[in-house]
């Protein structure tokens, strides 16, 4: 079961239920991957809202990975996700939320993108 004080999220991908978590190595890993110089940059760009197919993998890749999961993005974009890209992308968010601005996802500092619509 997901720990969201540990910003765990749980999620049904490719046919298994899951934990992911976006871990220092996680975030370490992200921020290489989109080029970013630090956490703020990180979160400002995820805080736009504006993903690509790979930008979903890699961040869902991440999460897995954080918890333990030996898996690479390819076999992310591989995957039969349930509830399809909807689902896919508010696992995603979810995820960022959870990171950036903790269990409730209030945090004032947070991008406007990654607070959750009903506080």
């Amino acid at each position: 079961m997901a720990n969201l004080h540990r910003g765990e999220v749980a999620a049904v991908l490719g046919g298994r239920r899951r934990t992911l978590v976006l871990t220092l190595g996680a975030l370490a890993e992200l921020e290489s991957a989109f080029a970013a110089t630090d956490l703020s940059a990180l979160a400002e760009r995820f805080g736009q809202g504006r993903f690509s197919a790979s930008d979903l993998a890699r961040i869902i890749g991440a999460g897995l990975r954080g918890a333990g999961e030996d898996i690479d993005d390819a076999d992310v974009l591989a995957m039969e996700i349930e509830g399809g890209l909807p689902a896919l992308t508010r696992v995603a968010a979810r995820l960022l939320q959870v990171t950036f601005c903790g269990d409730q996802g209030g945090a004032s500092g947070a991008p406007e993108a990654l607070r959750p619509a009903n506080p």
